[in-house]
């Protein structure tokens, strides 16, 4: 099954690691090959004394702010012009391209954020790629591990991708936005420029670019008297 497009653009060392046929394993040796190569420590700001750092192998760019009660533990990139509000929290193997935004009590776990990609409340980013321009709705989870423990496959027309890996979150290509709580469920892949509803559960598989995946309910409004 042919991929949907997903970004138009990575920078080094991404672009040269990238399997169009196996996007996800950027985040195996790719991931740490780039974080490997950092300095022990470079830090281009001024950090408030309430700004944790542990590990070795942080970058911080100029520019960027980081507020105070914020965790990061290497090895993280963070680039320039970044956004790190209260809360956050960087749990390593992060890579941050420039103007990202990490929000409030947002936790981020081995995860690539392209430029401009953004989570800024309440999220959960585990084993992901956010491509360019990436919003994450309040609340959004990107899940990354099957409560069986087992690999996680990515089902594709009446097959499925086996991916090698027991952890993976989402690969969401650039300008993919997605509303406020939803669930993207382990292995799965959306094309550029979607969007998803507010509340969707999006199960693992591979989304097409250019759509909207729509939510509908039904109520029932009955009389509380």
């Amino acid at each position: 099954m042919t991929l949907p497009e997903l970004w138009a653009e990575l920078p080094e060392p991404f672009a040269s690691a990238l399997d169009r046929e196996r996007p996800w394993l950027l985040l195996a040796a790719a991931l740490d090959e780039a974080l490997a190569a950092l300095p022990s420590q470079r830090i281009a700001v001024a950090l408030d004394p309430r700004v944790h750092l542990s590990g070795d192998r942080i970058e911080i760019g100029a520019g960027t702010r980081i507020a105070p009660g914020a965790t990061i533990e290497g090895p993280v990139r963070i680039g320039r012009d970044c956004e790190i509000r209260p809360g956050a929290y960087l749990r390593g193997s992060v890579w941050l391209g420039d103007g990202c935004l990490v929000g409030t009590n947002v936790e981020v776990k081995r995860a690539i954020f392209l430029d401009r990609a953004k989570a800024p409340h309440l999220a959960y980013v585990g084993d992901s790629v956010l491509g360019r321009g990436v919003n994450l709705g309040a609340g959004t989870i990107l899940s990354n591990f099957r409560h069986d423990g087992a690999e996680i496959s990515i089902p594709a027309g009446e097959g499925a991708l086996a991916t090698g890996l027991r952890k993976l979150g989402a690969l969401l290509g650039d300008e993919v936005a997605t509303g406020c709580n939803s669930v993207l469920n382990p292995g799965t892949i959306v094309g550029a420029r979607t969007r998803l509803y507010t509340g969707v559960q999006l199960r693992s598989g591979i989304w097409p670019a250019d759509a909207i995946v729509k939510l509908r309910q039904e109520l029932e409004i009955v009389s509380a008297r």
